[in-house]
Parts: C-alpha cells; structure tokens; sequence
C-alpha cells in the first residue's frame, strides 16, 4: 500500500512497465512463452491484461500462502517448468542459465544480496531467504540464518527438469497428506507454508538443489521503500541505453 489498492502487486509500475512486464520480458528472451499465472487478488485485472497466459485461481487466498499458491498448478507440473514470485525484478541472463542447468532442482541465489539491505529498513535482512552452500548444493535455505554464515538471497526464481518437478510434487503430497491443517516446520499451518519450506524438506530428505548466482540483478519489491528503491536503481543498471 498505497500501490496494491486497487491492482495486483505485480502491476506496480517500474521504468513505465508492470513488474510482470519485466517477468514476461526475462523469459521470451529466452523463448519461455508458455506462461501460466496463478493468482488471487484481483486476478481478473491479470486476466484483462495478459490474455496470453495460463491462468489458474488460488481461491482460497487469504487464507494459504506461497506454496499452496503454487500447487494450484499442480496439473501442469509433468513435465520441465521454471516459476517465480511475482513481486521480483530479475534478469533474461538468470532464466537463461537455470534453463541451461543440467541438475533436476536449481534455484537462482543473489550473492550481492546485502547491498540491498543497507538501506532497506523495513524489510530487514532477518527476514530475507537466505542460503547456505557447498560444492554448488544449497545445504540450507532458511529466514533464520545469520548474515554471517550466508552465501546468498534466494530470488523467488527455481526450475525444475521432469524428475525434478516429480519429486517436488510426490514431497508436496506426502507432506500435505500428513500435516494438512496442522503445522509444519516454521509455518502454523501447512496450508500457510512458504515455498522454501518445501525445498528445505526435499534437501533433508536427501534430494540434491543446485543453485546458479547473479550478482545484484534482482529486486524484491515487498514494501514502498522496495518499490521507490526499484524505480531509481532498476532501469539505471538494466534498461537498454
């Protein structure tokens, strides 16, 4: 707020595009132009403006988060997919190289991430999701890691190849056959869950997520300070001159 009142957080407007103008734009350039959007809040408005995409509906919004938001899509995970959050800034070269990946679950990792937070009072590092690596594997991906021990920020950018979006799911159901309605891990609920649980959960069980770095090239955009840092810095260092 003041932004989201009356349109989707992705229509924020960065450079004179939408944040899901910037999203569209880092896929097609590498030819990812099958799109599926998932949405709650004023979905129609998406719908009204994108009527190329997919469209499936989290109904239940208010009520659900990230990662029963994404399960809403469930029917189109037999085969490869790459999603996002739709509140980022991220770059063509990102997509690009976590398509290129020849590992089944890869996830993008911003290594200059606390650049950001060195004026990014209300929305503290403390609650950023942060990684730990070794031998290109993320071995942690948790809100409560210090700055200290971190590698990076998960963007909000992952992909998966056909075995990978296969285990993901058989994770998500054994999990949700087991905990719906009641909590899990760091979520009071399972229904209120954050997608990095569920990546978590696969790395304890022993499944392998590689991850590919960017250096800055990406933006969350979470609160009106997010928002006015993105239209300063955004086009500066991504825009074609």
């Amino acid at each position: 707020m003041p932004t989201t009142a009356d349109s989707p957080k992705c229509f924020a407007q960065v450079a004179g595009r939408t944040i899901l103008d910037w999203t569209v734009e880092a896929f097609v350039a590498n030819d990812v132009t099958d799109i599926c959007f998932i949405g709650g809040y004023q979905i129609d408005k998406v719908k009204q403006m994108y009527p190329q995409f997919t469209f499936r509906q989290n109904q239940d919004w208010p009520n659900n988060n990230i990662l029963a938001s994404l399960f809403c899509a469930q029917d189109l995970m037999d085969g490869p997919f790459i999603c996002c959050y739709s509140d980022i800034l991220f770059t063509a070269e990102i997509v690009r190289r976590i398509l290129g990946h020849s590992d089944d679950v890869v996830v993008g990792v911003d290594t200059d991430w606390l650049v950001r937070y060195q004026a990014r009072t209300e929305h503290p590092s403390d609650d950023a999701e942060k990684v730990t690596v070794k031998n290109g594997k993320v071995e942690r991906i948790h809100r409560g890691l210090a700055e200290s021990e971190s590698y990076g920020e998960f963007i909000g950018v992952a992909g998966f190849s056909a075995a990978g979006a296969a285990s993901l799911q058989g994770h998500y159901i054994r999990c949700q056959q087991e905990f719906s309605g009641k909590p899990w891990r760091e979520a009071k609920l399972f229904e209120k869950a954050y997608f990095i649980l569920l990546l978590q959960e696969m790395i304890d069980r022993g499944e392998q997520v590689s991850h590919v770095d960017t250096p800055g090239g990406y933006i969350e955009i979470d609160t009106q300070q997010d928002f006015e840092y993105a239209r300063q810095h955004w086009c500066s260092r991504h825009c074609e001159k």
